[in-house]
């Protein structure tokens, strides 16, 4: 191969990890925000539930423990279902 071509390769995959990296620390710090959102809503949420006599006698801390419990079980079925079928993707590509 080519010194140049490969000089150039390379260089072209360095900004490429670096922009990556970037859209990750700019993706985590979102999720961050988005995370404390929730948590905020699921307050509000509970307060509203409970002002209605919607609630149980419980506090607020296990009643948003009970539905983050319910929002990742629902994330995890998700992200397996979405893996499974990048699975079958790739599967399927393969055999052709």
């Amino acid at each position: 191969m080519d010194p140049g071509y490969i000089a150039e390769t390379s260089r072209h995959l360095e900004k490429q990890n670096e922009l990556l990296w970037e859209t990750y620390r700019s993706m985590s710090h979102e999720l961050q925000k988005l995370q404390v959102e929730e948590e905020m809503l699921m307050r509000k949420f509970y307060e509203v539930m409970s002002a209605h006599g919607l609630t149980k006698k419980k506090d607020a801390n296990s009643f948003l423990d009970e539905l983050l419990e319910k929002k990742n079980d629902t994330m995890e079925d998700f992200s397996h279902q979405q893996s499974q079928e990048a699975v079958d993707q790739t599967s399927s590509d393969e055999e052709q």
